[in-house]
Order: C-alpha cells, then structure tokens, then sequence
C-alpha cells in the first residue's frame, strides 16, 4: 500500500474509533464473502464491520486514545466499530460465531474500557435497550393505570351506592306509601269512634 494510502487508512480508521462508543475485534479466516455480508446483516445499524491491517490498525489506535492489546492484533484481522446498542453488536457477533466458527471473537473495547471475549459473551447475554425500554413502558402504562384505577374507585363505588338507593326506593315506594297512609289514618278513626260513642257512665252526683 502506497504511504497516501496508508496515510488515509489510518486516518480514517482514527476517525472509527474516535467516533464509535467501542469495537469489536475477530478474526475472519475462513469467511466467504456471502458470510462476511451476511455478518454485516447481523449487526444491522448499531455498527460497521471491516477488514483492516493491523499495522495501521495499531497506529489508529494510538492516534485515537485507544488501548489495544497485541494480542488482538493477530492474524486476519476485521473490526466491529460500534455506533449503536453495544449489546445487539455482541449478540449478533456472538449468534453468527457459533453458526460460523470461522470467526472468532478475539476482544474489544467499549467506553475506552478494554473487553475480554467473556465479558463480550456476557454483554451479548443482556437485553437489548429496546427491549429495556419497552418494559420500562409497560411498567409506566400499568402504574398509570393502577392510579387511575385508584382514582375512579370512590366514584363508581358512589355511583352504584347511589344506583341501589334509588332501586330500594322505587321498589320499596308502594308499600311505604301505604304503610304511612294507614298510621295516619288509625288515629283519626280512632277518633272518630270515640266521638260517636255514647256516654254510659252515671253521675255522680245524687
């Protein structure tokens, strides 16, 4: 490679990592082409996938701020720069490498934290923050209703108390009416009997 080339590469690789939250090193030996698109398809949005040099990988790296070990610059070498949900890039990496032992997952960095290959394993095990955010939402919309729940309670229980009032009164109204026209007519015909009534009692008096 030419040194404007070379020169070019790394600057563009400095620009990856500066921009990136992390990488992801493999090691592709073995992959067709086909494999290696269907890899880029994996990982979708959440980051790019390229063959790199490890020489100027190395420089990259440097120029960046950002801490490779050697040992991930061994072999073949292709990065997975991360520009999304880290744990979809790991999840992705990691369903491919065991449908394709060809790559190897060889570590990373991530928040210019180094990343052994376990603890990559361990990312990919997490749930994506789509996933996070829809439960976060599901848990929102349930106390949202819990509270509205509470909220109605004391009006629909006042309503239906309100509701069987009323259904007692016109049920009961009939009888009631009769009930209280009867006692306020006993004591008017007792009355009146007691005016008719004649007197049998005898005076006193001699």
């Amino acid at each position: 490679m030419a040194r404007p080339d070379k020169a070019a590469a790394v600057a563009e690789l400095t620009d990856q990592f500066r921009d990136s939250a992390g990488a992801v090193l493999t090691e592709y030996r073995g992959l067709t082409v086909k494999q290696l698109q269907e890899l880029r398809r994996s990982i979708g949005e959440n980051a790019s996938y390229a063959v790199v040099k490890n020489t100027l990988t190395k420089i990259a790296a440097k120029e960046a701020g950002v801490e490779l070990a050697d040992e991930l610059l061994v072999g073949p070498s292709a990065i997975a720069f991360i520009s999304g949900d880290p744990v979809v890039v790991a999840k992705g990496l990691r369903d491919f490498a065991k449908a394709n032992p060809n790559l190897v997952i060889k570590g990373g960095v991530l928040e210019g934290k180094s990343l052994a290959v376990d603890e990559i394993t361990k990312l990919a095990d997490l749930e994506s923050r789509e996933v996070l955010l829809a439960k976060l939402a599901g848990a929102m919309n349930a106390s949202l209703a819990g509270a509205a729940s509470l909220f109605q309670a004391p009006l629909s229980q006042a309503a239906r108390l309100a509701e069987a009032l009323r259904q007692k009164v016109e049920a009961e109204g009939p009888a009631a009416g009769a009930a209280e026209s009867s006692a306020e007519a006993a004591p008017e015909a007792s009355a009146e009997a007691s005016a008719d009534e004649p007197n049998t009692g005898e005076s006193s008096e001699s």
